[in-house]
């Protein structure tokens, strides 16, 4: 049997597994505000038994280990969001700054049409008026040539603008490709800590709740491929290209220039593009390269074909003086069109008739101002003001289509996120459950030890009598 000693060894193994399991519900408390935690519980188990003439004699528990609760498929799926509602922020943020700097707002009709206002939509309407005021005697020239400089302005702002905010988008880029790389150096330290922790049995789940919240940061940034390791490292692919196998980062990110100026992801190792299509930096590509790259398209396609289909009539006409031949548009596209600066210099070298002379008509004041509404076949058969109003309309519906898919993505982000923390997260009731527990047996096994010092003692005296 036991005997005394024996079973003050005991007591004295209870109290230290009362107390280390104590530790641990403090743990959990302190970190319950700790989106990265996973809680933590001390296993118990009970010591080797002694064999005896009465059988097996138990000689109390001890903490074995300390595991957490952690959710592999919930972190997976937490991971996959994450790139999701990355790229879906960057893309809504781009295309509400490209808004912004068009200073567009749209209208429906009443047949469900979209037609933009202010800005550049209105500037071409008072341009296109004062045409028209030029074949009825109520206008004049030097009207036309402001609306005009206007519209050219106008145009030039909103093409820097766009070129603002794509070079923005780089920049956000070449940061995303920055932190990446943090993350990737950062995941493969970890890996090696916790391998070498857990080579020996040992449990390292600070560094894997560290680990974790590290891999979650990268896929807010790009898409990647996670696959775990039976040593506890887990590897990292991005765009199929390993980039952390164990604890070495074989690989990292860098940014390119090679097409056309626009800033490509490659893999360092072999500068082979990658396909990023996740993660603020897959969004801002998307948006750079397709909604953002098609409006400055469409704004120069719209210039081009108003100085292209103005100067055609225009060069026809004949001013107050006789002269002919002359452009009322110079440039080629948004960033550069203007106005012909002998005529922005005196306005009365204006065409407006088709014949020389004091006395000719406004033939082509009037077909100036027909092209308000005359289809074009460059501009898929439409008005310059009715093309004006789709692309911006095209904006409205791809600001409208990204808020709505940010929506949805957040919404699954938070059910997963609340999921985990139900399952994983600390519970402030059930840890202070487990603490008045391991009290109430921390104070019993203390009561123990003082039972067995009495008992001892009296043993002591006894035999100190007998003597």
């Amino acid at each position: 049997m036991l005997g005394l000693f024996g079973t003050l060894n005991l007591a004295s193994r209870s109290l230290a597994t009362q107390q280390e399991a104590m530790a641990v519900a403090g743990q959990n408390m302190a970190n319950v505000n700790n989106p990265a935690y996973a809680d933590e519980q001390a296993v118990i188990q009970t010591s080797a038994p002694v064999e005896t003439l009465a059988g097996e004699e138990g000689t109390g528990a001890g903490v074995v280990s300390i595991t957490e609760l952690r959710n592999s498929l919930l972190d997976s799926q937490i991971v996959a969001q994450n790139s999701a509602t990355g790229s879906c922020t960057a893309q809504q943020n781009a295309l509400q700054n490209a808004e912004a700097y068009l200073g567009e707002q749209l209208t429906t009709a009443s047949d469900g049409s979209a037609a933009s206002t202010g800005g550049l939509a209105s500037m071409l309407s008072s341009l296109f008026n004062s045409f028209s005021s030029m074949t009825t005697g109520a206008g004049n020239p030097a009207t036309v040539v402001q609306a005009a400089q206007e519209v050219a302005s106008q145009f030039n702002r909103v093409s820097a603008n766009l070129s603002l905010v794509q070079g923005n988008l780089n920049t956000s880029i070449q940061n995303g490709v920055a932190s990446c790389n943090q993350d990737l150096s950062r995941i493969a330290s970890l890996n090696q800590q916790i391998v070498s922790a857990e080579a020996g049995g040992g449990t390292a789940n600070e560094l894997v709740d560290a680990r974790e919240q590290t891999i979650e940061n990268l896929a807010g940034l790009v898409n990647i491929s996670t696959s775990a390791q039976a040593n506890g490292s887990v590897n990292i692919s991005i765009g199929g290209v390993p980039m952390v196998t164990g604890g070495n980062a074989v690989d990292s990110l860098q940014t390119s220039g090679a097409d056309g100026g626009q800033l490509l992801i490659q893999d360092a190792n072999s500068a082979a593009p990658l396909a990023v299509t996740g993660g603020s930096i897959g969004g801002s590509i998307t948006t750079r390269d397709g909604a953002l790259a098609g409006l400055q398209t469409s704004l120069d396609t719209l210039a081009s074909q108003l100085i292209t289909q103005v100067n055609t009539i225009y060069s026809a006409g004949y001013d107050s003086t006789g002269g002919t031949g002359q452009v009322f548009f110079t440039g080629t596209g948004a960033s550069n069109i203007g106005v012909n600066s002998a005529l922005a210099a005196d306005p009365s070298l204006f065409q407006a008739s088709s014949a020389p002379g004091a006395g000719g008509d406004t033939q082509i004041a009037l077909a100036l101002a027909n092209l308000a509404t005359q289809a074009n076949p460059a501009l898929d058969n439409q008005s310059v003001t009715q093309s004006y109003a789709q692309t911006v309309s095209g904006l409205g519906d791809a600001i409208d289509t990204a808020a709505a898919q940010l929506n949805t993505s957040q919404a699954i982000s938070t059910t997963l996120t609340n999921q985990r923390s139900s399952q994983t997260g600390v519970s402030i009731d059930e840890e202070m459950t487990n603490m008045m527990q391991f009290q109430k047996a921390y104070e019993a096994s203390a009561q123990l030890v003082s039972i067995l010092n009495t008992m001892m003692q009296m043993a002591i005296n006894m035999d100190t009598a007998t003597a």
